[in-house]
């Protein structure tokens, strides 16, 4: 069973890193929309917007998931948090499948290398929010600070 720490006193600054991280790729997707419409949905030209290669369609779909990653850093309950774990998965996942179709006609969002390694850290940075924003009851929290005082975690600690 996977060990999330429930509320974790740094919370506030992981959820404003989401938001964050949401804005960016909001602003990205705007940008990418403007300078692509009229283009073909998966057109493969020299669009860039903000340091990223885009095309209409990676634009669109950029638009809709910073609004969702906006919106999941905005609420108080584990919304956030289960939607920072997918969104972290779902940008790692599409990063390397992505950058294995890099250099051929499969590259239908017309990735670069700066579009890969820009998705795998707000992946990496997602997940990481996503592990510390786990929200909870005062007994679960209790539980946890006691778990971790536990005297068997203590002889470890002094290793």
């Amino acid at each position: 069973m996977p060990h999330f720490p429930v509320n974790h006193p740094a919370r506030p600054i992981y959820r404003a890193l989401a938001g964050l991280i949401g804005l960016y790729i909001l602003v990205f997707g705007v940008w990418g929309t403007v300078l692509s419409w009229g283009d073909p949905l998966f057109a493969r030209d020299g669009s860039w917007a903000l340091g990223l290669r885009t095309n209409l369609a990676f634009s669109l779909v950029s638009v809709l998931f910073g609004i969702v990653l906006i919106i999941g850093a905005s609420r108080r309950g584990n919304l956030g948090h289960y939607m920072n774990l997918t969104a972290g998965v779902v940008f790692l996942v599409t990063s390397i499948l992505m950058m294995s179709v890099l250099q051929t006609s499969a590259n239908f969002l017309n990735f670069s290398m700066s579009t890969v390694i820009v998705s795998m850290l707000f992946g990496l940075i997602l997940l990481g929010t996503g592990v510390y924003d786990k929200v909870g009851p005062e007994e679960h929290a209790e539980a946890e600070r006691n778990r971790r005082a536990h005297p068997v975690a203590e002889i470890h600690r002094r290793r």
